[in-house]
Order: structure tokens, then C-alpha cells, then sequence
């Protein structure tokens, strides 16, 4: 039976009720790995990945121009998910040292990965210039200068591109709009900032300038703001060539695509943001001439977020009134703001649904939290989900493979869920789940 299309593509609701993933019944994944659980549905994602690949290859190949996409890192990572991307034909973006050496740990080459971060310590830029990164998007006149030296110093240069603030300004919430003028991120394009930084890069002798680089924020359904930030980067391109005489060979246009979280919600589609941003480059390219760059685009939550949900078992369930004299259920289950920050970081909506039976309840209107000593640990605002759900049912959300893990965390000493993927009916784990070995390991007990 067919589920709510907020759901990755292979999940299914089986003739008992029971939903199943990859061929998976969600009950013997829930009774293998414990709960919560994280679940990516891998034939998914790697469709998702290979979309961008070839929706976007195909739309600016019309115009004869070449096109990397990279993967989000920091929307989930594993050495497995990086050994998928290298096999599907991504590249990977990684914002750590820690990211950088599990892209590699999974055989992403290092040449396809490029280091982003707007406070890069040196041994990250050491690092990244020893395993030979791709790309150093470079934040800042400090990290200009410090990464000019390092590479002096190992004898070598930096490949970089320059992170240009454009001022749009897009996304959903405040904190993941990551071009506006008075944010952390970039050199503004307004200031002149972005300019100078690209003639400090022409002129250092330990850098090899290879371009510019933005991204206008997160969670991002109009192709207009993308359109006009590429228009202003393409500008800043002309102007550099016209002032400097230098051809940028390369323009990363960043990304931020939106998913669907919600059934009343929207995403953008690989096919419609390929062929809008073919569009807006090539009208640019017209009005500003030269010849076209290599270009670079990074679907962020697009590819990883639909593909993956969470498993979680019901515990509490308690009825509580409404001053407009109504009645909200509350469905607590066993993990919460732990394995899922962004409900309580962004004001973040899900939907959930009962996973393990079917039922004819009537249904009510609850809230899903979590089990934290906070009132704000809620994990769905508000769904409808049945009246009689009760103790030791499983609720899946979906849309959760995005930011779950990666930001999880032990609050209250709670354990971590593990990750796994399922694909023809076979279940592997990405991420084990933690112990309490492992939180006595990092706890100094006393003499």
C-alpha cells in the first residue's frame, strides 16, 4: 500500500499494516538494531545523487559547459555513503578535518573533495594541502595569508576558490541564510571585499586561484534567488577578467535545494533547478561574454534528507486539554532532541506515522517528543496520528537522513542511535550504535 510521499521511494505499507524499507520490514529492523534507529533507504539516495549528476550534466551540456556536484558531507557522512558518491560520479564537500578524513577513509579521491570552513585550524590546511584536496574554498584574508604560507612552506600550491558573500538572501530559517551581508560566512561582493581577496589569491605565491565560489543559504524552493546570485557571481567573474586580464577558470554556485518534509510541503526538483540555473548562466553568460567556466553546484539535504527516516518505539502516551477546550495527545517515544536537533535549532517541521500495525482508530491530534528533561524536546509539533497508539508501537519519521546524526548528540547521557541502509531486502550498518562502554571511555573516573 502506497505512504505519504514525504517517504523515500522504496517504502511500502505490507498487507499487516507494517511498513517496509528496501525490502525490509521495519519490526525486524526495529528487533536487529534496537531503537531509534536511523535508516537510509540506499537505492534512494543514490538515485537522488545520480540525478543531480545527470539532470545537471545534461542541461549545461546544451550550452557545451561541465558540471561537478558535490555532496553534502555535513548532511550525513560515513565511509560508505563516500564510497557511494565516488562510485556514483559526485565529488564531496567537507567542512572538518574529521569530515576530510572520513571522505577519504571511504575512497573519495581527494582531488574530488573540496574543504570548506569559515575558521580553518592549520593542520586542517595542512592537511587538506598534503592529501592533495581539490579545492580550499578560502573565508577570510587571515586564511588567505595562513594558507599562503603553509603551501610556501610544504613547497607546493593551494588550489582555491574564493567564498563570495552576494547578498541574497534565501532559506528558511535565519541561521541557514548563509549569504546575507552581516553573517560569518564569505567576503562580501558589495564591499569590494571579494574582489580583493581575489587579487590577494592572484598574487600569493603559494595559491593557485581557480575561481569563486557562494552558497545563498538552505532549504531554498525559488530558483529566483539562485538566478540572481548567479548573475552577481558571473558579474564579479567580468570584472576580474576586465580589470586583472584573468579568465576565472571555475564558478561554484552552491546549492541548498529543498525537500519535502511534510505532506504540505515542496521540493525542488534535480530536473526543474538544472534546467532554471542552465537558464539564468547562460543569460548571464550573454550579457557578460568570455568564454563559460567550469561550474560546481551542492544539492545539500536534497540527496541524503529524503532518502533516510527514524525508528522510534512508543512509550508514554497521555491525553492533555486545550484552553480552546480540544485535546492533544502526546506521544512520547525513546529518543527526541538527542537524534533529531532541528526541531527544537530551527523550529523544524516533520510528520510521523505508525509503523508496526495498521489501526481504525480515530485518529488525534498529538505531538511526538522525545524523552529529555526539556519541554522543548519535541520531535513533531503537530500530526495526526490514531487514537489508540499505544506502548511498544513503532512511529516513523520520515525525511530525517539530513542532520539526524550528524548533530546528534548525549544529552542526558543518552545513547546514539546507529545508522544503517537497506537495500533488496539486506540491512547494513553505516554507524554503530554507542555504548555505555563508550560513554565511560570519555568520562575520567575518580581515584
Amino acid at each position: 500500500m502506497a505512504v505519504s510521499a514525504v517517504f523515500s521511494r522504496t517504502v511500502v505499507r505490507q498487507d499487516d499494516g507494517a511498513l517496509a524499507v528496501g525490502g525490509a520490514d521495519v519490526r525486524a529492523l526495529a528487533g536487529q538494531y534496537g531503537t531509534p534507529l536511523y535508516v537510509i533507504d540506499e537505492h534512494d539516495m543514490r538515485g537522488r545523487a545520480r540525478a543531480f549528476r545527470d539532470e545537471f550534466a545534461a542541461a549545461f551540456g546544451a550550452h557545451g559547459a561541465e558540471v561537478d556536484v558535490f555532496y553534502a558531507s555535513k548532511a550525513f557522512l560515513s565511509s560508505k555513503v563516500a564510497k557511494w558518491m565516488h562510485e556514483d560520479g559526485l565529488f564531496m564537500d567537507v567542512a572538518s578535518g574529521g569530515e576530510l578524513e572520513i571522505a577519504l577513509r571511504g575512497g573519495m579521491p581527494a582531488a574530488r573533495i573540496g574543504l570548506h570552513g569559515n575558521n580553518k585550524s592549520d593542520d586542517e590546511l595542512r592537511r587538506a594541502l598534503e592529501a592533495g584536496v581539490g579545492r580550499i574554498v578560502v573565508d577570510s584574508f587571515t586564511e588567505i595569508e595562513t594558507l599562503d604560507q603553509i603551501a610556501r612552506g610544504l613547497g607546493t600550491r593551494a588550489p582555491v576558490l574564493v567564498r563570495v558573500t552576494t547578498g541574497v538572501h534565501a532559506g528558511g530559517h535565519e541561521y541557514i541564510a548563509t549569504s546575507h551581508e552581516d553573517q560569518k560566512f564569505g567576503l562580501s561582493l558589495a564591499s569590494g571585499a571579494a574582489f580583493d581577496a581575489l587579487v590577494a589569491c592572484q598574487d600569493a605565491e603559494g595559491i593557485d586561484l581557480r575561481g569563486i565560489h557562494t552558497h545563498i543559504g538552505s532549504q531554498i524552493l525559488s530558483l529566483e534567488a539562485f538566478q540572481e546570485s548567479a548573475e552577481r557571481m558571473l558579474g564579479l567573474r567580468a570584472a576580474f577578467r576586465a580589470e586583472i586580464g584573468v579568465d576565472l577558470p571555475e564558478v561554484d554556485l552552491g546549492g541548498g535545494y529543498a525537500i519535502q518534509y511534510t505532506p504540505a510541503g515542496e521540493a525542488l526538483s534535480p530536473h526543474d533547478a538544472a534546467a532554471g540555473m542552465a537558464e539564468a548562466v547562460a543569460a548571464a553568460m550573454s550579457r557578460v561574454g568570455g568564454t563559460w567556466p567550469r561550474l560546481s553546484i551542492e544539492p545539500g539535504r536534497a540527496i541524503a534528507g529524503p532518502a533516510g527516516l527514524t525508528l522510534y518505539r512508543v512509550g508514554v502516551v497521555k491525553h492533555v486539554g486545550l484552553e480552546d477546550g480540544g485535546q492533544r495527545q502526546y506521544v512520547a517515544v525513546d529518543g527526541g532532541m538527542s537524534d533529531n536537533m532541528r526541531t527544537i535549532t530551527y523550529g523544524a517541521e516533520y510528520t510521523a506515522t505508525i509503523a508496526s500495525r495498521l489501526s481504525e482508530s480515530e485518529p488525534a491530534l498529538s505531538r511526538v517528543v522525545g524523552k529529555h528533561c526539556e519541554s522543548g524536546d519535541i520531535v513533531v509539533r503537530d500530526v495526526d496520528l490514531p487514537s489508540d497508539i499505544a506502548r511498544g508501537d513503532l512511529l516513523a519519521v520520515p525525511a530525517t537522513g539530513a542532520y539526524g546524526r550528524v548533530m546528534a548528540n548525549n544529552y542526558n547521557a543518552v545513547l546514539r542511535p546507529a545508522v544503517v541502509s537497506v537495500a533488496d531486502g539486506a540491512s547494513t550498518v553505516h554507524v554503530r550504535r554507542d555504548t555505555l562502554e563508550d560513554l565511560f571511555s570519555w568520562d575520567v573516573a575518580p581515584d
